[in-house]
């Protein structure tokens, strides 16, 4: 039977699992190498190689009512779009909330993890730790591993000859920029075009003599603002639009978003992406398509190689006297402290029984939290990840046989191994895998049942945004404020804005009555189409 348990990281998904594991009665004792919680989200000006972290001007990329804990709203004065200091706040109300902090022992790091002898009966683990120089071993009866995505920056320099060898400038990881004072009056060269490159090379602007920002992807650019001045995720996310994607044909679906996204502005004429790709990625950039049309950024194709001061793309073309050059390749994930046999087959989340369990084991006592990238936020993820593992680790939710979840798996491993710019391509809808670990779990609401015993709740959610309270309307874990929470999401959402309120101003949801009283026949279709037909998914 498990009962203790290890959580390794307290950053998001580590204060989630520790926080699911004290409502399903385990005890978490969770392992933090830094002297604070936030991970990735705790800025420092340090750029020590040990620890991620973000630089001084990120903006959430995805809303806070889309990226909350399921259960703990973000406060309502908070603007939509958060800077890295009110993510960290967030995290520190959630932990006092919820009394987490007395299970995390910081500045210790996790040496080894490796199965007891025992193990195929017990499924226990030794855990090694040090702190100040003392080691200690601890044997708990599971793990979680909460490290998350970026762990060590991937830099493929040997796809750009002549960078070691022969460029004399200046050359950096993204993981060690922090803010723009070292890049003033420069001619700088971005290597990659994620949300990260992007976000960089508009900063950068505003102060380098010129920004160049290389790419070899088609890359479609979206804003964070969408229709009306909401949150892009909030309009965009719904269980309508998801059943809509998966009930038109996927050529017909590809090419409305296509021109969804061309409405904006023309891709192709900005030399971003042409309609014809069957594989781009998608960022979140409200500015780079301004700083393209003054000129300020000049997008480029792929580095086919360097010289002593310039950069040969393979176009032809070349630009010189280049100063630094900034590699936004993102970062490769490990796990250093698990033992060989664990390690090696894990090559991305397609490795891993819903993209968490590592199926070769004999007891499913180890997770892999937080190892996804959605179309959402990997923060609410990380917590359905926790409710599900949590209560498989209390024996209410239940796995198949190993060889079932192996067989499972290898369905959805490629012939190859892809690299981190690639990793696009791995990305699985929001709503598609939440329903899908929120099944497992027991925790999926139902529209259908719903739109019978509370129709202005299955019209808000089917139609609205599909934010982290759904999941907690069922099942265990259900939280009394979960209706509320949806119900009032959108003034929440307007509340920091009413710094100058209008005499004409009206509110967000005045047609929401009205809207969602026409769509009721179209909601009661959809809702026959959910339970008679399998619903939108991905295979484990």
């Amino acid at each position: 039977m498990v009962l203790r348990v290890a959580v390794i990281g307290a950053g998001a998904g580590g204060l989630a699992s520790v926080k699911c594991c004290l409502d399903e009665g385990l005890q978490p004792t969770c392992f933090e190498s830094s002297e604070d919680i936030g991970g990735v989200w705790r800025y420092t000006d340090s750029t020590d190689r040990r620890r991620v972290g973000v630089y001084r001007s990120v903006i959430t990329n995805t809303s806070k009512e889309m990226s909350c804990f399921s259960d703990f709203p973000f406060p309502e004065g908070f603007p939509s779009y958060l800077p890295h200091s009110l993510v960290l706040e967030y995290f520190r109300m959630y932990a006092r909330h919820f009394d987490l902090l007395r299970h995390v022992r910081f500045q210790t790091t996790v040496l080894s993890v490796r199965k007891r002898p025992d193990f195929t009966s017990s499924g226990q683990w030794e855990v090694i730790t040090e702190t100040e120089g003392v080691r200690e071993s601890h044997v708990f009866d599971a793990v979680m591993v909460c490290t998350g995505l970026y762990q060590e920056p991937y830099l493929p320099l040997t796809s750009f000859p002549g960078i070691d060898s022969r460029f004399k400038g200046q050359q950096l990881h993204s993981r060690e920029y922090r803010d723009v004072q070292a890049f003033r009056g420069k001619r700088v060269l971005v290597v990659g075009i994620g949300n990260t490159g992007g976000d960089l090379s508009v900063e950068l602007s505003r102060v380098a003599a010129k920004v160049f920002l290389s790419t070899r992807s088609h890359t479609w650019v979206v804003s964070r603002v969408s229709d009306h001045g909401f949150p892009f995720d909030m309009v965009n996310t719904t269980r309508f639009n998801h059943l809509l994607e998966w009930l038109l044909p996927s050529a017909l679906a590809r090419r409305i978003r296509f021109w969804k996204f061309n409405s904006w502005f023309n891709h192709t004429n900005y030399g971003l992406a042409s309609s014809k790709s069957s594989k781009f990625k998608v960022i979140i950039n409200e500015e780079l398509p301004f700083c393209l049309l003054s000129g300020t950024v000049v997008l480029k194709p792929n580095v086919k190689e360097f010289t002593e001061s310039s950069a040969v793309f393979e176009d032809g073309t070349t630009e010189e006297n280049i100063d630094v050059v900034l590699f936004a390749t993102g970062y490769n994930f490990s796990f250093p402290f698990l033992e060989e046999s664990v390690r090696s087959p894990i090559e991305d989340n397609r490795s891993l029984y819903n993209c968490i369990f590592p199926p070769q084991l004999e007891k499913p006592t180890l997770a892999i939290i937080g190892l996804i990238q959605l179309t959402g936020s990997i923060m609410a993820g990380s917590e359905m990840q926790a409710r599900w593992v949590t209560g498989v680790f209390a024996g209410w939710n239940k796995l198949p046989p190993p060889s079932r979840m192996m067989a499972e798996v290898l369905k959805r491993k490629p012939p190859v191994k892809r690299n981190p710019h690639e990793r696009e391509n791995l990305k699985m809808s929001f709503i598609s895998y939440m329903d899908k670990i929120a099944a497992c779990a027991g925790v999926k609401p139902s529209v259908l049942r719903l739109l019978l015993t509370d129709p202005q709740l299955a019209l808000a959610i089917f139609f609205g945004p599909c934010s982290p309270y759904q999941y907690r309307l069922v099942g265990r874990g259900r939280w009394s404020g979960a209706r509320a929470a949806i119900l009032t999401q959108w003034q929440r959402t307007l509340r920091p804005l009413r710094t100058r309120v209008l005499g004409d101003s009206s509110s967000s949801s005045s047609g929401w009555c009205w809207m969602c009283l026409l769509a009721l026949p179209a909601a009661l279709t959809a809702a026959f189409l959910f339970s008679k037909y399998p619903q939108p998914g991905w295979s484990p």
